[in-house]
């Protein structure tokens, strides 16, 4: 009868520690949430000057290439994929300051852990 108790509240335990023990690495508290949200976009915009200053700097420099105007603006709507990996990759034309018609196509990966700059591709539009 001992162990038939013992098994039971160890049973009311595990059920009662169960939804804390499958959260765990979770944020759990709103501020924690709202820190974990602030957090990636710093990273997300941090990422996006990493791979613009990259393709300017592969290109030349500011006096003779400009990144197209949404790797200027807000982080979320840069052309990006997150690879889930840590790493982004940033796919973006370019070309000459004030361009109307772009003629660089740049594809930069960074690595949102160890900040590593990648060039995956920078040359002529292959769309």
């Amino acid at each position: 009868m001992k162990k038939l108790y013992s098994l039971g509240v160890m049973a009311l335990v595990l059920l009662i520690a169960a939804p804390g023990l499958a959260q765990a690495g979770r944020p759990q508290t709103r501020e924690e949430r709202i820190q974990m949200l602030i957090d990636q976009a710093i990273a997300l915009n941090r990422a996006k000057n990493l791979a613009r200053m990259a393709a300017e700097r592969e290109n030349g420099g500011l006096s003779v290439y400009q990144a197209e105007a949404a790797m200027h603006g807000p982080s979320a709507e840069s052309p990006f994929v997150d690879n889930g990996d840590g790493t982004l990759t940033f796919n973006f034309v370019g070309g000459p300051p004030g361009f109307t018609t772009p003629t660089v196509e740049s594809v930069v990966t960074v690595n949102t852990i160890d900040w590593t700059i990648t060039m995956d591709y920078n040359g002529p539009i292959r769309r």
